[in-house]
């Protein structure tokens, strides 16, 4: 499905990781960890494709995925660190908006639901919203994204309390169930029976 082969990411000139190669397959789960800085959020970009590797490529389905852009964007929901919300919209305004982008039909009451799971009420502008609040309001994205076979999430536990964390391990525990893939990084160890992780 997903796949790495020999990739090396530079920045600031120093070399953040060389030669890492692993697959993901339908229904797997796979946590990215280690310390700040080691690399995390570049690998992530760079699966993604927003960041070309020093070496190295990232197929889909066994095709490179500089080939495959827009098909490919369409394949993935990613989440990154910042919560990517306009403050002046609301938290369902925002939903709709970047349901819209990613060319994910999602109607009025689809979009309150997937609030209400994550706690978060839709007509409340997000300039309102917490951290917190915040952080939640961009991952209700995920459950709109059920057809949506591969997940990015950077990060997606931070700033959440116990519940919200919850809610986030249910989620992509459903997907990996109906046989999505996720990669994910984070600092914590979280409740995902199952998955594999890589240090950096």
């Amino acid at each position: 499905m997903l796949e790495a082969a020999q990739l090396e990411c530079q920045r600031g000139g120093r070399t953040l990781f060389r030669a890492l190669s692993f697959a993901i397959q339908p229904g797997e789960l796979l946590r990215i960890a280690g310390a700040n800085g080691s690399g995390k959020t570049s690998l992530l970009r760079i699966l993604c494709g927003l960041l070309a590797p020093t070496e190295g490529e990232v197929r889909w389905k066994g095709e490179p995925i500089r080939r495959l852009r827009e098909e490919y964007s369409r394949e993935l929901v990613h989440v990154g660190h910042a919560a990517g919300l306009k403050d002046e919209l609301t938290a369902a305004e925002n939903l709709a908006f970047t349901c819209a982008l990613a060319g994910v039909a999602a109607s009025a009451t689809q979009v309150r639901e997937a609030l209400a799971r994550l706690g978060i009420g839709e007509k409340k502008a997000v300039k309102q919203l917490s951290q917190g609040q915040r952080r939640r309001a961009a991952l209700a994205r995920l459950a709109l994204s059920a057809q949506v076979p591969l997940w990015l999430l950077d990060e997606p536990f931070a700033a959440l309390d116990a519940a919200a964390i919850g809610v986030v391990e249910k989620l992509i525990g459903e997907h990996a169930g109906r046989g999505g893939a996720v990669v994910f990084t984070t600092h914590q160890d979280p409740g995902l029976a199952g998955a594999r992780v890589i240090e950096l």
